[in-house]
């Protein structure tokens, strides 16, 4: 089912109306102009290089900085997948319209080449000189050659490959009646120049470069296979050293098994990245699940924007692919080791190494929600604020659970952007739906890159009963939100939760977010009059507490912001503390700027791109922006607004972003118990203090973190630890009371 109730031109036009109304100039400052604005693309490659930084950074646990360069590798290859793709496309189409930073298409491209190829060149400089040597003095030892290895080892590689790599592979030839194979996106390969043997010829060494003079070579591939573990453990050593190979190695040096009647010049390995953007024409689509299926199996073969070649490679070889894959020579990336460093996310799960990780947080166990306890109940009793991963989403799943079972319960409605793999919260959805509750769910099928997962996820719960809507036309909804109709004694009561984070139990002890459960009427109202917009046509005339994007919530945030400029205009307290993944919004940044030059303080936290500058003239260096990137990532999006002394504290599931404010549906929600708001406003002011993972953005552009010279003793913080800290204390605190609070009850004797 769609919903053709949000159009984008109805979403623009509203914005654009907005606008005019909050736009002001101060004085002859245009805080419109583009020196006063970042490159998106370009600080977003500036967040990637505050990852590699940790994964440099040597107090940090070796394991852990395997991880985070990690890390930077499957970020840099959706990066280049969506946003480098956005940018080739619209050179392609003659596009020369600049951003906000006043760089076109094709300059955005060439400087993001240029930092790319930078930032590739550190990312192998720690991986070479760094991580492996000290790998090696820590009992794991990469092998990185062939002549590296033992009698002993080779006799166990090939076995390995003859009994569980060889069944699997597929090797292509090139010629006349072969034509060049589909080189699947992301996928790893072996190219290699072949020539055909003659009647009595000696079989050539295994990769001799230089081709036997008077033969014609051919190109040849073999694609390594997802399916088998891309790390091959070998025999231990003498001294218990573990050694691995990489599997391309492993078929690399058994490649003449794979074409017999030929002798092999040359192998390397070699990784194409593929445009997988994609739009839809929504409006002309009459189903949208088959209509995404259709796009999805063209992502594969979409076009090539990226090579990566071992460095060194053949030039004729190189020359082929080249040629094959009309890549551009900007675009080829020569690699000085191996290729697709995400691999390493899985040398880090090799058993035996803990002392080289970060001791693995437990989350805690909310005080309010017991295990077993009735949730309902507890809900009744007050609002209740979940932080995640310190404190476990357990509480999240239970609450859809003991909903499927609830006989009172008449309904659940629920929004699902991204979920795991295998999910309770859509078992329990199903079961409730077989239960004979009234289940609504909106299933976001351009979840970019889990729209697969989706959509079986959507005909999964289509099968058990459930009311499925796949989205909206010209939107992803975003938001995360879910509503429980319960039947009690004094009448109907909405059970509501909202979060900053996805309903995905796996991401979330990875990702930092929060969530609110709450029963309060108001908000309940409000929850409906959302369930109701997307599923139907019913706009309501007004909100009580809720403000949803694309129609109200930059409208919002505009006027927030405004508020607290009159209010240091009129010499009240003003303040405005905001967390966020991103800012590149420019009618948010100038209405910032302008906040800044009356007088307003502003703190921003913000872990990804920034597309504000610090040190604006005019803003009198009112303007803070920190980024933390830690063990966890943060994600949770959090709005403080000083009020002239009657402060408001806001979350929600939109960054500020014109495509979460203009293409989105998002929902930002208040914190109203006084209690929950010293909670909430706790998460910022620890992100505030922290000076050992927060890095600064300086006035060039730049990042940096606090001088070590100013970190002390008593005033050092790391957030993240800090809460782990805290959490766990509570934790201990409550097991504590909850032993004190048994009463031992003695059996007498019956006299």
């Amino acid at each position: 089912m769609k919903n053709k109730f949000f159009t984008r031109n109805i979403c623009l036009r509203h914005n654009l109306q907005v606008h005019q109304e909050w736009g002001i100039k101060m004085g002859e400052i245009d805080y419109s102009r583009p020196e006063y604005y970042l490159n998106r693309e370009l600080s977003w490659l500036a967040f990637n290089s505050r990852i590699l930084g940790e994964a440099r950074d040597k107090s940090i646990p070796l394991f852990e900085r395997l991880k985070f360069l990690s890390i930077t590798a499957s970020n840099l290859d959706e990066f280049f997948m969506v946003r480098v793709a956005s940018l080739k496309d619209l050179v392609n189409a003659g596009i020369t319209k600049p951003d906000i930073s006043g760089l076109t298409p094709l300059q955005q491209l060439d400087r993001v080449n240029a930092a790319t190829h930078e930032f590739v060149g550190m990312q192998y400089s720690a991986y070479n000189k760094s991580l492996l040597p000290l790998l090696s003095q820590n009992g794991l030892m990469v092998v990185e050659y062939h002549e590296e290895l033992t009698d002993k080892d080779c006799a166990f590689v090939d076995r390995y490959f003859q009994d569980y790599v060889y069944p699997v592979l597929t090797p292509m030839a090139v010629d006349s009646s072969r034509p060049f194979p589909l080189i699947r996106n992301k996928s790893l390969n072996l190219g290699a120049l072949v020539s055909r043997k003659t009647k009595g010829s000696a079989r050539k060494l295994l990769f001799h470069k230089k081709a036997a003079q008077g033969r014609e070579l051919e190109f040849a591939t073999v694609q390594v296979p997802s399916g088998i573990p891309r790390i091959v453990e070998l025999p231990s050593a003498e001294d218990g050293t573990k050694r691995v190979m990489l599997l391309e190695q492993v078929i690399e040096r058994n490649m003449d098994k794979l074409f017999l009647n030929y002798d092999i010049e040359c192998v390397f390995p070699f990784r194409i990245m593929r445009n997988a953007d994609f739009s839809l024409a929504e409006e002309d689509t009459e189903d949208l699940l088959k209509e995404m299926e259709k796009q999805l199996k063209k992502r594969q073969w979409g076009q090539a924007i990226r090579l990566e070649v071992e460095d060194g490679i053949d030039k004729r070889l190189l020359d082929i692919i080249k040629k094959e894959l009309m890549i551009d020579e900007r675009d080829i990336y020569n690699i000085p080791g191996p290729l697709d460093l995400t691999f390493l996310m899985k040398m880090y799960a090799l058993p035996g190494f803990d002392a080289l990780k970060t001791e693995q947080y437990v989350p805690q166990q909310v005080p309010e929600l017991p295990s077993g306890v009735d949730i309902f109940e507890q809900i009744k009793k007050h609002d209740i604020l979940l932080h995640h991963p310190y404190q476990t989403f357990t509480p999240v799943v239970d609450f859809i659970k003991q909903a499927s079972r609830d006989p009172n319960v008449l309904a659940i409605k629920q929004t699902l952007y991204r979920v795991s793999g295998n999910s309770p919260i859509i078992a329990a959805l199903a079961q409730a739906a077989e239960n004979g509750k009234q289940v609504s769910v909106l299933v976001e099928l351009k979840a970019r890159f889990d729209e697969e997962n989706n959509i079986v996820w959507a005909k999964m719960l289509e099968k058990a009963g459930c009311h499925v809507i796949y989205g909206l036309v010209g939107l992803k909804t975003h938001c995360k939100i879910t509503l429980v109709v319960r039947r009690e004694e004094e009448g109907i009561r909405r059970y509501v939760h909202l979060g900053t984070g996805n309903y995905n139990d796996a991401t979330a002890k990875l990702y930092t977010d929060l969530g609110l459960l709450t029963c309060d009427e108001a908000i309940g109202e409000d929850a409906t009059a959302v369930f109701n917009m997307l599923s139907g046509y019913s706009e309501p005339l007004g909100w009580n507490h809720l403000a949803l994007a694309p129609l109200w919530l930059k409208e919002k945030f505009l006027y927030l912001i405004n508020r607290e400029k009159e209010n240091a205009e009129n010499k009240r307290p003003a303040r405005i503390v905001a967390k966020m993944n991103s800012l590149c919004d420019p009618d948010i940044i100038k209405a910032f700027y302008e906040a800044a030059a009356a007088g307003v303080r502003i703190e921003l936290i913000i872990r990804g791109i920034c597309c504000l500058k610090t040190g604006v003239e005019g803003t009198n260096g009112n303007i803070e922006v920190r980024s933390i990137v830690g063990n966890f990532l943060e994600h949770a999006r959090i709005f403080y607004f000083e009020n002239g002394g009657s402060s408001e504290l806001y979350m929600g599931s939109a960054d500020m972003m014109p495509r979460n404010l203009e293409r989105r549906v998002e929902i930002l929600f208040p914190i109203l118990n006084p209690e929950l708001k010293e909670k909430v406003w706790h998460v910022l002011e620890v992100q505030l203090r922290d000076n050992l993972k927060a890095q600064f953005l300086r006035a060039d552009g730049t990042y940096a973190k606090t001088d070590k010279e100013l970190v002390t003793k008593e005033n050092a913080c790391c957030a993240q630890e800090e809460f782990c800290r805290e959490y766990r204390a509570e934790a201990t605190m409550l097991e504590k009371e909850q032993r004190q609070a048994r009463v031992f009850k003695p059996e007498y004797k019956q006299e």
